[in-house]
């Protein structure tokens, strides 16, 4: 049910707050920031980790970048899919899961199966930052299958972003 479309929809409603944040140097001392949304279809175990990739996005400049903050948020992101935990669960309440090569780094998000990544700001904004991207991919998950029910479906369409794609109402997107 969640496709690019999606992802894109939802980050577009949170861009306002990251831009804000990467220009904010008590929130993103680095000035630059990687998003990473994972396709909640494509589960661990059913394909390799990049393939479950849906959506990536930088912010700032990527020339003032002081570290790896694309290979952070895959990694966040990574353990968050693998298992099903955030990143902040699993560091304090639940090390046993994690496994050699694992980042030690908090940012990554699971919020009821919805994967997300983020690396550059401080690890509690990039959790703020996650938690938003996937609270808002949520919403439009809930929205399109709300427009399905309202047109009568029964079940999901093979081709979720193709007919019977809702939301019905437009969406302004930034930029």
């Amino acid at each position: 049910m969640i496709d690019i479309q999606l992802a894109r929809q939802a980050l577009q409603r949170v861009l306002p707050m990251l831009e804000a944040g990467v220009h904010d140097r008590t929130v993103c001392g680095a000035g630059f920031m990687h998003v990473v949304v994972m396709d909640p279809g494509k589960r661990p175990g059913s394909c390799p980790f990049e393939e479950a990739i849906l959506l990536e996005h930088e912010l700032g400049d990527t020339a003032r970048r002081d570290a790896d903050y694309t290979g952070f948020a895959r990694a966040k992101a990574r353990l968050s899919w693998q298992t099903g935990l955030d990143g902040t669960a699993i560091q304090t309440h639940h090390p046993h899961l994690l496994r050699p090569g694992d980042t030690m780094l908090t940012g990554g998000i699971c919020l009821d199966g919805i994967v997300v990544g983020v690396s550059g700001a401080h690890p509690w904004f990039d959790e703020a930052f996650g938690v938003a991207i996937a609270a808002q991919l949520r919403a439009a998950c809930k929205d399109r299958h709300a427009g399905w029910l309202q047109d009568g479906l029964l079940e999901i369409p093979r081709h979720a972003g193709a007919e019977h794609d809702t939301p019905a109402r437009q969406v302004e997107l930034i930029g």
